[in-house]
């Protein structure tokens, strides 16, 4: 396997003199191509700073992300929104799909600013598409579709340019239960049949079983790591509460 993602002694500060706040302290870690991470911690543990920082979204104060190998913090803005848009996939909580564009459209916005030429936009829509078992909403406007069909809009829109990395942020955050467990396990798919590389921040000990690596944070540090390995997921479901119930910090429990 070889790596994706390289985090290394990252800090990050918030503030001026006087009233200054340490978000991220000294966290390091890398995620292997294939890999399915989760990111878990309490509020205000630094775990949405962290997926800022390691997405370029937000600055470090100090320390490196590297991404394929590419140096990021050190990229030029224009250099760096390229280098974004190619090599990361977002899926985000409230799906982020533009109103008035259908969900061809929104899947192919990535590949239409990349000016790929529209035959081959045709052929990743439609590849993604039926991976993802949304062929039939591509005409429809998002306001038109369920949740569960505007998440998986989303994560076609994030998948077909085909990034090193897909970040999930909370995904199953506006879901139902079932609409949470079918975006699980095509995310489970996508990861174990194609490779796809995912890292999920997320509160939910139900959706962080289905990656096959945590990481906790809490107070801006690395708190604790765990590998799923051969246990079920039912398994390793148990054992995030455990390390949640040392956190001390809130989630959601239900299965």
């Amino acid at each position: 396997m070889t790596r994706v993602l390289d985090v290394i002694d990252i800090e990050k500060y918030y503030g001026k003199r006087g009233n200054i706040t340490k978000a991220l302290d000294g966290v390091s870690f890398t995620v292997e191509t294939g890999e399915f991470i989760g990111i878990m911690g309490p509020s205000g543990s630094g775990k949405t700073t962290l997926l800022n920082c390691v997405t370029s979204i937000d600055q470090v104060t100090s320390g490196h992300v590297r991404l394929g190998g590419v140096e990021i913090t050190s990229l030029k803005r224009e250099a760096l929104q390229a280098f974004r848009r190619e090599s990361l996939g977002f899926i985000f909580q409230d799906f982020n799909l533009l109103d008035t564009l259908t969900a061809y459209e929104n899947i192919a916005l990535p590949l239409t600013i990349q000016k790929v030429p529209h035959k081959e936009i045709n052929q990743r829509v439609s590849e993604i598409v039926q991976r993802l078992d949304i062929a039939d909403t591509l005409e429809k406007y998002p306001y038109q579709l369920s949740g569960g069909q505007q998440q998986r809009v989303a994560s076609a829109r994030a998948l077909v340019g085909k990034p090193q990395l897909i970040v999930a942020d909370e995904p199953t955050g506006s879901l139902d239960s079932k609409a949470s467990r079918e975006l699980l396990e095509t995310l489970t798919s996508l990861n174990h049949v194609n490779q796809v590389t995912i890292m999920m921040v997320t509160h939910d000990a139900y959706s962080a079983s289905y990656a096959n690596r945590i990481l906790f944070i809490k107070d801006g540090k690395l708190f604790s790591e765990l590998y799923r390995g051969t246990q079920s997921r039912n398994q390793f479901f148990d054992q995030i509460m455990d390390v949640v119930t040392l956190l001390g910090g809130e989630t959601d429990a239900s299965r």
